[in-house]
């Protein structure tokens, strides 16, 4: 009896809250981080290589691709970064994001770029301070003072259950 009860209230609870998860690459070589310039909303800001996981795929599978999709860059993702609850002032939504570091192995610069990246783009932190007023989030500027100041976590930390 106690578990159509249960399965009563379960039934009755809202189900509107859905965070998007979201996976993101801070990729740094010689001094300078790999960026995305995108289009957001009609404006061209500056992201990490970052994106949303898909049906079928692990966390870390997710990172190589949208770093790929994103910036013609195939990566090695060698640790975790961070991971944040981001509630965009933008558009409301709630993203869980999961931060990794990765290392640059090789550019396939004949690949197209994703729809709506502008450019992929080196900068140094000084560089992306000096347009700290077009980053996409707070994240990406956190991400880059993070990598260079905080430990950086094992990937045995993500679990695949799948």
């Amino acid at each position: 009896m106690s578990t159509n009860i249960n399965q009563n209230r379960v039934a009755t609870l809202p189900s509107t809250f859905a965070p998007h998860v979201t996976v993101a690459t801070v990729v740094e070589r010689d001094g300078r981080f790999l960026f995305v310039e995108e289009m957001s909303q009609g404006v061209a800001v500056l992201n990490q290589p970052a994106g949303h996981l898909e049906p079928n795929e692990s966390l870390v599978e997710a990172a190589v691709r949208e770093t790929l999709e994103e910036t013609r860059w195939h990566v090695e993702i060698t640790a975790v970064l961070n991971i944040n609850l981001y509630r965009s002032p933008h558009n409301g939504v709630t993203y869980h994001r999961t931060t990794f570091v990765g290392k640059a192995l090789r550019e396939d610069s004949q690949r197209e770029l994703d729809q709506g990246i502008i450019q992929p783009l080196w900068l140094t932190p000084e560089q992306l301070a000096e347009r700290s007023a077009q980053l996409r989030s707070p994240l990406v500027q956190r991400a880059v003072e993070q990598y260079l100041t905080e430990p950086h976590y094992p990937l045995a930390m993500i679990g695949d259950c799948r």
